[in-house]
């Protein structure tokens, strides 16, 4: 508990130094916080590769529903605290002087801050994202391509760093990380990516699998969170610390909340399963026109037009089990989209206009 406080009160310094210092660049920072937010990966860059390569596409959404996963439950089992309410109720101050840290709208979040989500999620999937880039690559044979294939290596990894680094910073900056949390969650992250380098069998994984693989996720989430229960020990502690210690009551999310994350996922995690095992998409992916690079573009612009229309979907939050529920739904549209109907739209529209020129 000591060195944990040590640990804290360091990183406070930390904190401060960063809002004093690195006041100009908030607006960057901020960005960066979003740059890294989960959510951003169903959205943005789900839709780009999975139209580019549907094997990275795939790839990448496991990656980020398990790492996800692993990260509610590592945050349930090390009780990490965030400093905008940390230094509201540690002792370790003399005189009830603690130190005032800058709030931000996405500064209050509701779940335990250790591993950072945000750190995690941007370190697995950029490692995916770059491992697939360089996948192209490394198949050159000749002096020069060798040469090329180590820039592009240098150059990849240099950039992933760089957006993992500012990440983190945005994420201490704001006040809703300590400087090892993030360094912890971008390491897990990475190790997650990595694990499923080696994790084939997701590609040709049955609609039954994918079923089985959210019973067994939500299961082991519930019981986990009911055994603990039992015991006396509540794991939504920290969403009543978010809501005592936020500058702003209009800051506090349910979105943030641990059940929402995994809701969100598992949703995900289904809509790919039931894009992939259905009619359309093996009618459109599967067909002639999935190898034209007109095909893609058309469905890479479909995709992410008609996935910024569900940011208009409000979901109401006044009763918490609806909100899961339709949060679930949600989730689960959203790969289905890009994985099945727009596709099989754009390739109706091709079909139709080629039956017309000829």
């Amino acid at each position: 508990s000591i060195k944990m406080d040590l640990l804290h009160s360091n990183g406070v310094l930390i904190i401060q130094h960063l809002q004093r210092d690195y006041k100009a660049y908030q607006d960057f920072l901020n960005f960066m916080s979003h740059v890294g937010d989960p959510r951003n990966i169903f959205s943005i860059y789900f839709p780009l590769w999975f139209q580019l390569n549907q094997v990275v596409g795939t790839k990448m959404i496991w990656v980020a529903v398990i790492g996800d996963w692993f990260n509610l439950i590592f945050k349930w089992i090390l009780f990490g605290h965030r400093p905008y309410w940390w230094v509201q109720e540690t002792m370790i101050y003399p005189n009830q002087s603690s130190p005032c840290l800058e709030q931000f709208p996405i500064t209050c979040e509701t779940g335990p801050g250790s591993p950072s989500g945000h750190a995690m999620g941007s370190s697995c999937v950029w490692y995916v994202m770059v491992t697939a880039a360089l996948s192209y690559t490394v198949r050159w044979k000749d002096k020069s391509a060798v040469t090329l294939h180590r820039i592009t290596w240098s150059f990849l990894w240099s950039i992933f760093w760089i957006i993992q680094i500012s990440v983190c910073i945005s994420r201490v900056f704001i006040a809703t990380h300590f400087p090892h949390q993030v360094v912890l969650g971008v390491f897990a992250g990475i190790l997650v990516a990595e694990a499923f380098e080696h994790t084939p069998a997701i590609q040709t994984a049955s609609l039954r699998m994918y079923i089985k693989t959210n019973l067994f996720l939500f299961i082991f989430a519930l019981g986990f969170y009911l055994s603990l229960k039992l015991l006396d020990i509540d794991l939504l502690w920290s969403v009543p610390k978010a809501k005592k210690w936020c500058a702003n009551p209009d800051w506090i999310n349910i979105d943030t909340t641990p059940f929402a994350g995994l809701v969100r996922n598992l949703g995900a995690l289904l809509g790919l399963g039931l894009g992939i095992n259905s009619e359309m998409f093996i009618t459109s992916c599967k067909g002639k026109n999935s190898c034209k690079m007109s095909f893609r573009i058309l469905c890479i612009a479909a995709s992410l037009a008609t996935l910024q229309l569900y940011n208009f979907v409000k979901i109401p939050t006044h009763t918490e089990y609806l909100f899961y529920i339709l949060s679930f739904i949600k989730s689960a549209a959203m790969p289905l989209t890009v994985v099945a109907l727009v596709p099989y739209c754009v390739h109706s529209l091709m079909r139709t206009t080629e039956k017309k020129l000829n």
